[in-house]
């Protein structure tokens, strides 16, 4: 049974017709948020069809009126290919759109992007550093980050002594914390001499502070930890922390197909050719 029979709307919004797709994906296919975020923002009454308060899983249709936080939602026409920016976040940025205190975010320092946002895939801690993946695209968001996909994410990270064989065993099988067992697949020695050591290690989950309370339920101490990699996407070297790059056509198709969707499905965005010979002109002055 979906959400949406679940959740049977009222007499009064018996009107919602069962042809559509459901609202979620609609939102999330035209860049306002993950399906969490949307779910979220639904659940809390945010999102409204034809000026009604919208339903868990309610199927839309081009003609409804949908409203988001009070704004007027603007479908695409068509479904043109995402863009993908990957970030070296430094340690010290937060991944959050605002902060009430005005420490700095990540998304200060992304580009803007019309009729869309830029979503986050996964987060970091506010003194860990690394790969941040960010989309205009919902579902590509969700294959990435939702647990059932399991998709690995690999890190390194510096300690202060050296672990023994029994304690890279039991973190690969698994420690009991408060919100579950977690466990590394694969952890091994990279590296580092007199007090320091790093490891490489990965996981398939990307709950809050995960690496660093297993290692702390341990007694250890991690003073560095840098995401490498999140699935198929690998930090570049050469990307200096603070700096972002998008990706080129065929790596967003790549990585569409390692999510296993379809990018037959997309239409590839025209380039204005004569926009990026004046930038580039510009930048050479």
């Amino acid at each position: 049974m979906s959400t949406y029979q679940k959740n049977k709307p009222s007499q009064s919004s018996s009107r919602v017709s069962a042809v559509g797709t459901r609202i979620h994906k609609v939102l999330a296919q035209s860049g306002y948020g993950s399906r969490r975020e949307i779910e979220k923002a639904i659940s809390e009454k945010k999102v409204k069809v034809n000026n009604e308060i919208a339903i868990l899983g309610q199927p839309v249709v081009t003609s409804d009126k949908i409203t988001f936080n009070g704004k007027v939602v603007r479908l695409k026409e068509e479904n043109i290919l995402p863009r993908i920016l990957i970030y070296h976040k430094p340690e010290g940025e937060l991944v959050t759109e605002n902060d009430p205190e005005g420490r700095a975010t990540v998304f200060e320092k992304l580009p803007r992007i019309k009729r869309s946002k830029w979503i986050s895939i996964g987060r970091l801690d506010f003194n860990t550093s690394g790969l941040l993946i960010f989309t205009s695209y919902g579902e590509l968001a969700n294959r990435l980050m939702h647990p059932r996909y399991e998709i690995e994410r690999e890190y390194s990270v510096r300690i202060l002594g050296e672990l023994s064989e029994e304690q890279m065993n039991i973190l690969r099988e698994g420690i009991e914390l408060e919100d579950g067992i977690a466990k590394f697949d694969k952890i091994y020695f990279e590296g580092g001499e007199k007090a320091n050591r790093w490891y490489r290690l990965t996981l398939k989950e990307g709950r809050n502070r995960e690496v660093r309370r297993m290692f702390e339920s341990l007694g250890i101490t991690v003073s560095r930890l840098i995401r490498v990699r999140f699935g198929s996407t690998i930090l570049p070297s050469h990307l200096k922390r603070g700096m972002f790059l998008e990706l080129k056509q065929s790596e967003v198709i790549n990585l569409l197909k390692f999510c296993e969707i379809e990018s037959n499905n997309f239409v590839m965005p025209q380039i204005d050719h004569n926009k990026m010979r004046r930038e580039k002109k510009f930048k050479r002055q």
